[in-house]
Order: C-alpha cells, then sequence, then structure tokens
C-alpha cells in the first residue's frame, strides 16, 4: 500500500515539475507593470524581465530611481513616478500604461512597492505610524489593483502580489506584519473573484533578504524610542532597546543577500503556464516560518518569548 502511495505523490509531483516548466507564448510581446522598482525585488526583476524580452512598465517612487533603472536596461523599458499611497499618483499611472499597451491588454501586474518604516514594538508605535505602513502595503496595493485589473482582464493575465512570511507568522509589533496579512487575505479574495475571467494572481512569501525596507526599519528603531513617551521608556528600559536592536540587526546581517530566489518566483508566475498560488522564496520560509505557522500558538509563543528581550519592568 505504501508503495502504491509513494508512486502516485512521485507521478503528483513529476506532472506538476512538467506542466509547470511549460511557458507561455509569444512573451516578447506582453506589458507587465511592477511597482516598487527603486531597489530591492521590484528593480532587480525589471532588469530580469527586461533581459528576458518582455515589455516591462517599471513604476519608480523617484525621480532618480527611475533614471538608473532605465540607464541599466534595455530602450523596451519604461518608466514613471508611482506614489502608492495616493490615489491621484496611482489614477495617473494607470492612464500612463494605457497609453504604453494601446488594446492590448496588461499581461501582468506586480505589487511589490512596500515599506516597513516605522516599525518596532507596539506601544512605542501611534496609530499614524501603522497607518503609514498599512496605507501603502495594503491599502495601496488594493488601490492599484482595482486600477488595473480591468486591464489586466483584458489580457486574461496575471497578478503577483509581494507579501512576506510574515504574512504568516508574526515575529515583531509594528504595522508590517498587519499589512501582510491583509495582503493574503485580499490575494485569496482576488485570486477567486477573477478566476471565472481566466485571471491567474499568485502570492510571494518571502523569507529573510537584506532590502532596504528592512535595514531602514533597523536604522530608524532608536527614532522611535527616543519619541516615545517617558513612561514606557521606564516600563521597558535602555537595556531593552539595546537587546532588542542587536536582535534585529543580527536578523539583518543573516539575510541572504542574493534577491533572485525571489525575484525568480515572480518570474515563474508571470510566465509559466501552470503558475503556483503561492511562492515560498528563501529556505528560511520553506523550512521555518512556513511550517512554524502551523505550530500550536503556544509552541510558538515559548519560542519566540526566548528570544525577545526581557522589559525592564516584566513580572
Amino acid at each position: 500500500m505504501w508503495l502504491y502511495l509513494a508512486a502516485l505523490l512521485g507521478l503528483y509531483f513529476l506532472r506538476r515539475w512538467y506542466q509547470e516548466r511549460q511557458t507561455v507564448e509569444n512573451l516578447t510581446e506582453k506589458y507587465v507593470f511592477i511597482t516598487g522598482c527603486d531597489s530591492g525585488f521590484g528593480n532587480l526583476l525589471a532588469r530580469q524581465l527586461d533581459a528576458r524580452g518582455l515589455r516591462v512598465l517599471a513604476a519608480c517612487r523617484t525621480q532618480k530611481g527611475a533614471e538608473q533603472l532605465g540607464k541599466a536596461t534595455s530602450e523596451r523599458l519604461k518608466t514613471t513616478i508611482l506614489d502608492v499611497s495616493s490615489t491621484e499618483s496611482v489614477a495617473a499611472a494607470t492612464e500612463w500604461v494605457k497609453g504604453c499597451i494601446g488594446s492590448k491588454g496588461l499581461w501582468g501586474l506586480v505589487n511589490n512597492a512596500g515599506t516597513a518604516l516605522p516599525s518596532g514594538p507596539n506601544e512605542w508605535l501611534t496609530k499614524d505610524d501603522f497607518a503609514k505602513v498599512i496605507n501603502v502595503n495594503l491599502l495601496g496595493m488594493i488601490d492599484v489593483t482595482l486600477h488595473m485589473v480591468p486591464l489586466v482582464r483584458r489580457a486574461r493575465g496575471r497578478v503577483v502580489n509581494i507579501s512576506s512570511v510574515n504574512g504568516r507568522l508574526v515575529i515583531y509589533g509594528g504595522g508590517y506584519c498587519p499589512s501582510k496579512f491583509g495582503v493574503e487575505a485580499f490575494s485569496d479574495s482576488l485570486r477567486r473573484e477573477l478566476h471565472p475571467f481566466g485571471v491567474q494572481v499568485s502570492i510571494v512569501e518571502p523569507g529573510g533578504f537584506q532590502t532596504n525596507i528592512f535595514t531602514q526599519a533597523v536604522e530608524n528603531l532608536k527614532k522611535v524610542w527616543n519619541r516615545a513617551p517617558s513612561d514606557i521608556k521606564e516600563v521597558y528600559g535602555e537595556q531593552y532597546l539595546e537587546n532588542y536592536y542587536q536582535i534585529c540587526q543580527y536578523t539583518v546581517n543573516i539575510a541572504s543577500s542574493k534577491l533572485h530566489p525571489v525575484t525568480d518566483c515572480m518570474e515563474h508566475a508571470l510566465t509559466s503556464c501552470s503558475p503556483r498560488t503561492r511562492y515560498s522564496a528563501g529556505w528560511d520560509a520553506k523550512f521555518l516560518y512556513i511550517p512554524a505557522s502551523y505550530f500550536p500558538t503556544s509552541i510558538v509563543d515559548f519560542v519566540v518569548s526566548c528570544i525577545q528581550p526581557k522589559p525592564a519592568q516584566a513580572v
């Protein structure tokens, strides 16, 4: 019996491997719009897809980022400036995309733009701090998607939303993890709604990678502490800050500096005839964070409590 079961599983994975290796035809005629292309995953993906011959429409936050990307790519790639937290900016970018693609439709929409500033223990933050992150990572992504989906539907294309392992397992406070949980929920509902139109929605859940998002969040931690109320500082203590900072810095230091495992997942979601619903990028995502998200809460809480520093007035 076990031999038959193993054979069936082997055939299943062999069939899936074969299907996932089949690529979409006429890729050089496909338009893909990517947000957050100044640096990190978005920048690398734009260059990666451009090298493969796709028609990349790259949205950058700054003019400097757009100019640098333009110099590093072919004439096929076009750039625009986009602030995903501004509906006016999103609407303008949508009109720009319409002018670029004409009647062909938009094959791929990659919602990559994100931020983790400011981050830190929840009590150190304000409602506005949470809103700044959620407005970009979740509400901005939703706004871009709602504007672009009619164009994607016309092409029966793909939507690729960049979430995180922190959308499955919470390790620290602030708006980043709630925003990524929201990305997961929105993507699931969007996938089911767009399936009848032939549009496929994929979620990419990267593990630890050295991008500007997290290095800036760690550097910004002491600024968050400095503006915290005095009673909060007394409860936690300076030693808590130092230990928390060292843990965050260590996490960034051991993170992978090679971003291609993430962009390879994005590329596969856009170019494979059989894209996956979810992609886990990075060994820590596959063998630590995602499995741990299924553990009993008591076990995860115990492990995290052993790692986190103790506040000065802990009981």
